[in-house]
């Protein structure tokens, strides 16, 4: 005959914490019961649980209602013949215009001046892409790659600063290097050489454009690939480097591994932004190189809707930018998607 050889109180005590107390489980009614079983909490535990987070978070979700979502709603004058003195309210005389349904999204088709803009637009993207997005992952690298955290700092910091500069400075520092009367072309008018002037060169723009942008925000881009960088364990370059593996293949099976998803994340949010390629920065330079070498489909909306007061047809000009920006972004995450990454939204 044999005997347990836990002791009698002790195994009463195990079966009586173990044994749920009756009704428990239905203690909140059928939506406990469903909570219970499905392991979700209902939405007043959510709601009580994370409001203080909702509170935290409420002045920035109404900044985003009212000045990103609530004037979607002005997108109607793209419908209509829009005339702003109509109304002394610019709002009631929306409502006052005539309708003349898709007749300004035919004039922006039929424009040669759009298209144009959309070519420039395109051809600033794909420099940029090639150019510029590179270059935060490399300088990442880089600065991953300094032994010494003090020497790191410094150099990040040194680094991103520039993206503290408003356009202004950062064209008026090219300038001083790259125009007429700069560093440079004062060198070279020393020596025997002149005629040198980038900035009002127009075959040149979309290139020096394009090295503005790396020198104002490149820096900035690699904090994101820097923080993807810190999570990546020292333990595998430790197990890599015994294994014989040398710097370039532990960059290479680790380092850029690590890093491929957040690069396919950017990567589809610059496509999503391919249509916006700088307004300011081209605004400024206008007039030194001229339109045709720098009107973009901002610049292009800007000049119609503001200066020539023609707002409806620049609002429909403005809802093809967006619509195929919208496009880009849902073809941009298919093909991350397809590649095995996230991308925006999962599938």
């Amino acid at each position: 005959m044999s005997h347990s050889t836990v002791p009698r109180g002790r195994a009463e005590a195990k079966t009586t914490l173990t044994t749920p107390a009756p009704g428990a489980a239905g203690s909140g009614g059928a939506n406990g019961k469903a909570h219970a079983r499905s392991g979700r909490l209902g939405f007043r535990l959510r709601f009580r649980r994370d409001r203080t987070l909702l509170l935290m978070t409420l002045p920035a979700v109404l900044l985003v209602l009212v000045f990103n979502y609530v004037p979607i709603l002005g997108n109607i004058v793209a419908f209509q013949d829009y005339d702003p003195y109509l109304s002394d309210n610019g709002v009631v005389a929306m409502f006052q215009s005539p309708w003349v349904g898709l007749d300004q999204f035919e004039r922006v088709f039929a424009d040669s001046e759009f298209w144009h803009a959309v070519q420039n637009t395109f051809v600033l993207f794909f420099l940029q892409l090639v150019l510029y997005f590179p270059v935060p992952v490399l300088l990442a690298l880089l600065i991953n790659s300094v032994i010494r955290p003090r020497v790191r700092a410094v150099a990040q910091a040194i680094v991103y600063l520039p993206h503290f500069f408003s356009w202004v400075l950062v064209v008026t520092v090219f300038q001083q290097i790259f125009g007429g009367a700069g560093i440079i072309a004062q060198t070279l008018a020393d020596h025997g050489y002149t005629g040198f002037d980038v900035m009002t060169d127009p075959g040149a723009f979309k290139y020096l454009v394009t090295v503005q942008t790396v020198w104002k925000d490149a820096g900035w881009g690699i904090i994101v690939f820097l923080a993807a960088l810190s999570s990546v364990s020292h333990d595998l370059y430790e197990a890599a480097a015994m294994d014989g593996a040398g710097r370039w293949r532990r960059m290479w099976h680790i380092t850029l591994p690590a890093l491929r998803p957040v690069i396919a994340l950017l990567l589809v949010l610059r496509v999503g932004d391919a249509l916006t390629v700088g307004f300011e920065q081209l605004l400024l330079q206008r007039q030194a190189v001229g339109v045709e070498a720098s009107e973009v489909l901002d610049t292009y909306v800007w000049w119609n809707g503001i200066r020539n007061q023609d707002f409806s047809y620049a609002a429909a000009a403005g809802l093809v930018k967006g619509l195929v920006g919208l496009t880009l972004v849902l073809v941009a995450n298919k093909v991350a998607h397809l590649m095995g990454e996230q991308g925006v939204y999962k599938k």
